[in-house]
């Protein structure tokens, strides 16, 4: 039993309890905790990359009981993979926060994104669908306290309908998890894809409605087109920091998504064949599509990067309905690149905030710090648009190949590249306006001068454009290792045997399942 498995889990739930209870008034030492946790958690989640590069699984066994009875934690490919690049966004996000100033707007700041830290590591380390759910309400009760961080009446309307609309995603969560215990008898997902595989073709209704409930759920928590509507505002009047941690929430549904759907209802199980694909693929064209016309279309900066996180998450979900390990590795390849490039992005809305009257994409005064604030927008722009050479135009390359020789292949390759165009324009209009009308604008004599934003706020930013630069360079390298995780996936067997074989307090033969 590997007891480091628990300790992105643990580390942050035993910070947050101490940064409320010990620094509550004192910002320093808050700032001081989060960072070392952070940089912890990425130092552990490195130790175990190291350790399941091999293909290797680890298991941590709650209290010593075995599964399917007892809670387990489960490190693969995958889920340390998730694990490691939610640890480096959080890294650059807490910086942001502490070079803008925005973790001193509240009490709880630091806090509330250990406990969110906690719940994403949970939501990608868990073995349970259960204790899934569980995490899915610790994200969600933490990402509420976020976004209302600093307060401000637009910010919690915003919040309400965000937690509405996930609370509709935990209510359906609940009545899935029902379907699929009364079914089964268990939530372990090891234990599921055994059991699942013996139901008969004649008693398959409980476990087929289970099966479309739970795609529904993810689709919620990815915000898949017609389940988007929670997405634009909340993202849009979070504060900068929280809207970029933000990046990584909707990857949980395709986490989510992927878990589920190779381990428990694989494409070739008979009795849920087809049910997966047959409008999930559809719903994420359409969110490609109308994600990027909102780009086109939206008037405000903020809200053009809500929307292209929604094309984004498209285009993620597309490759993964394919639902084959070309799909799954393209998808995986492109994950990385666009919680990276939505998180930057979110950030540079601040600084063209922090240096402008408002957010809309009209001609207004110059921004500060426009030139350096300019070339970083045009650097993520280009990278979410998908032209080369940064890593979006190789994402997209990747999905447009794992889709041909498909039957939907003129359709994706129709909507992808049309929504690649569109997404050019949007941002190119954006760009011009706020950084190049803007100069044929007088300023106003009796106007406040705006400060410039810190440095720390560009190392951050810069930071996470570096990682993408990276994760081009290196494509090569990435691309071959989601591929041996895609594979993993679809050869689920050394996972459910490391789950299930492994004795504890309590174990029983697995011959029956």
């Amino acid at each position: 039993m590997n007891h480091w498995l628990i300790a992105p889990v643990v580390l942050p739930a035993l910070l947050a309890p101490f940064i409320v209870l010990a620094a509550r008034y004192h910002i320093g030492i808050q700032r001081t905790f989060s960072v070392a946790g952070v940089v912890a958690l990425i130092a552990i989640a490195l130790g175990l990359t190291a350790q399941v590069f091999d293909g290797s699984i680890t298991l941590y066994q709650l209290g010593d009981w075995a599964a399917p009875f007892g809670i387990v934690l489960v490190g693969d490919r995958l889920s340390i993979f998730m694990v490691l690049l939610t640890a480096v966004l959080a890294l650059f996000v807490l910086l942001y926060a502490i070079g803008s100033g925005w973790d001193n707007r509240g009490v709880h700041f630091h806090a509330l994104f250990q406990f969110q830290l906690m719940g994403i590591m949970g939501a990608f380390l868990t073995g349970d669908l259960f204790n899934l759910f569980v995490f899915f309400e610790v994200l969600l009760i933490a990402s509420y306290g976020l976004m209302i961080h600093a307060g401000g009446d637009a910010r919690l309307r915003a919040g309400v309908q965000y937690v509405l609309f996930n609370l509709i995603g935990s209510t359906l969560f609940l009545f899935a998890l029902g379907s699929i215990y009364a079914e089964t008898g268990t939530l372990n997902m090891a234990d599921l894809a055994n059991r699942v595989a013996l139901i008969g073709a004649d008693d398959t209704v409980g476990i087929r409605v289970a099966a479309v409930l739970l795609i529904l759920v993810f689709a919620i928590k990815a915000a898949v087109v017609p389940l988007h509507f929670w997405l634009p505002s909340s993202y849009s009047e979070a504060p900068a920091p929280v809207a970029a941690l933000f990046a990584i929430m909707t990857k949980v549904g395709a986490y989510a998504t992927i878990r589920v759907y190779t381990m428990i209802f694989p494409p070739d199980l008979e009795i849920t064949a087809g049910l997966q694909g047959a409008w999930l693929l559809p719903a994420a064209l359409l969110s490609v599509a109308l994600g990027m016309v909102g780009v086109l279309a939206a008037k405000r900066l903020d809200r053009l990067v809500a929307f292209s996180v929604i094309g984004s998450m498209g285009m993620v979900m597309v490759a993964i309905s394919l639902f084959t390990p070309e799909g799954i590795a393209a998808a995986l390849y492109y994950i990385v690149h666009s919680t990276l490039a939505a998180a930057a992005l979110f950030l540079i809305v601040d600084l063209v905030r922090s240096g402008r009257a408002n957010l809309d994409l009209t001609a207004q005064q110059p921004v500060a710090g426009n030139a350096l604030t300019a070339a970083l927008f045009f650097a993520c722009a280009i990278a979410v648009a998908g032209l080369p050479p940064l890593s979006g135009f190789l994402g997209k390359l990747l999905v447009l190949d794992a889709a041909f020789g498909t039957d939907q292949v003129v359709w994706i390759w129709a909507v992808v590249l049309g929504s690649s165009l569109l997404s050019i324009v949007g941002f190119s209009r954006a760009g011009s306006i706020l950084f190049w009308k803007a100069q044929s604008v007088e300023a106003d004599a009796e106007a406040t001068e705006l400060p410039s934003p810190a440095a720390l706020s560009y190392v951050a930013v810069g930071g996470l454009l570096a990682l993408l630069v990276a994760h081009t360079i290196f494509a090569g390298q990435v691309h071959s290792y989601t591929t041996k995780m895609a594979a993993q996936l679809f050869s689920p067997q050394p996972y459910i045997a490391a789950v299930l074989d492994t004795p504890g307090k309590l174990s029983t033969p697995q011959e029956g399942h």
